[in-house]
């Protein structure tokens, strides 16, 4: 018997806990005269009470006094103001390979922070404790962006990710952390949905040193009924990265009888090579049971299957995270087949470039392989 995705959806959420974003969003005392408001940028004044916001592709009309979908974004007086600058509710120094970055500063530590909301509400998020947060309802750091630069240089990074939840939704502490990291010699990476309008996408990737984004899925539908957004948007971010020549990754969390067939992993891929490039590297994470999606975790012939179904397309670069599985998290290169980096997991074993280039057949490996490489354009 068929079971439609609807229903499949239904039935894997059907012991989850209650939508998590506070109802009670009046009692923000904290969050109204605390530290972290700040004027926000990207919206527009409709009257002296309404303005609407420019910075993702809800474009929200907020009301005096209420909030944006995200959460994290108010009317007061008919100003927009952010509520999460230089507060973020966590920070840790990773590895760069779990974000996931593989072809940016290998083996390296990224100093990574996150704030609360999203834009988004993905059924099987992972930090949905942060994401679907207010502001008021989490332990926040003060950390202004100065500080992001001297801690991350402090614990011996050479990167800071905006990371965890949604960094659009915190545009304005990321692009000045951004700018300062850029002057500073520590490039700034951004872990997003790329639920984002073009101009502020713009705006930031002239300061970012890469992007990763999570393309969801190659449906709307799956867009509409998992994850609360829409797909066009995150192919147009996408189409802007490219061109704008930013570093940029792709992770696709294949989630067990949603987003999973080969048919449109097959699309999927073939859109990838036709519209942005082979060389943008694809990685396919598993999904385990998370938040409210409660269906068994992604079955291991799906992960191979993704896997070698994204490389006949003709992705030169693709992974498979989340599992181990010998072979599909190391790079190989894409002229000569030779392995050029060696992983297990999130740890590099071997790094075998020679000046990004493969030892083999000294064919080029696009990526970042040196911090001063992180501002130049056109990699990809």
């Amino acid at each position: 018997m068929s079971v439609s995705r609807r229903k499949l959806v239904a039935a894997g959420c059907g012991l989850a806990v209650a939508a998590s974003v506070p109802a009670a969003l009046g009692a923000v005392d904290g969050a109204r005269s605390g530290p972290g408001v700040r004027e926000a940028a990207h919206w527009v004044s409709l009257s002296r009470e309404r303005v609407q916001c420019k910075l993702c592709p809800r474009e929200c009309t907020v009301g005096e006094g209420a909030r944006g979908h995200c959460g994290v974004r108010e009317n007061r007086g008919g100003k927009y103001y952010t509520l999460v600058y230089g507060r973020p509710c966590a920070a840790h120094n990773d590895p760069i390979e779990k974000k996931p970055l593989f072809h940016f500063l290998p083996d390296s530590r990224a100093f990574s922070i996150g704030t609360a909301g999203c834009n988004i509400e993905c059924l099987f998020c992972q930090n949905w404790n942060i994401s679907q947060a207010a502001p008021e309802d989490v332990e926040t750091y003060d950390m202004p962006p100065e500080k992001v630069l001297a801690l991350a240089r402090g614990a011996g990074c050479e990167a800071i990710a905006h990371t965890y939840s949604e960094p659009t939704v915190s545009f304005e502490y990321m692009l000045e952390c951004a700018r300062l990291g850029r002057e500073g010699g520590i490039p700034v990476v951004m872990i997003s949905n790329g639920f984002i309008l073009e101009e502020p996408m713009r705006e930031l990737a002239a300061h970012l040193g890469a992007v990763k984004i999570d393309l969801k899925s190659f449906s709307q539908e799956f867009y509409s009924e998992t994850c609360n957004g829409s797909l066009q948007p995150v192919l147009d971010t996408l189409k802007v990265l490219k061109s704008e020549g930013v570093w940029f990754e792709i992770v696709v969390l294949l989630v067990t009888g949603l987003n999973d067939s080969a048919d449109e992993i097959k699309r999927m891929a073939a859109w990838v090579v036709g519209e942005l490039s082979p060389d943008v590297p694809v990685h396919f994470s598993r999904y385990f049971p998370r938040y409210k999606l409660t269906l068994p975790q992604t079955p291991v012939e799906t992960m191979q299957r993704a896997y070698h179904t994204a490389k006949a397309e003709g992705c030169n670069f693709v992974y498979v995270g989340n599992i181990s599985m010998p072979g599909m998290a190391d790079t190989l290169c894409p002229g000569c087949g030779e392995q050029v980096i060696k992983r297990l997991g999130m740890m590099v074993r071997a790094n075998h470039l020679d000046d990004g280039k493969c030892p083999s057949c000294g064919r080029a490996i696009p990526g970042v392989w040196k911090k001063e490489d992180a501002f130049k354009r056109d990699k990809v």
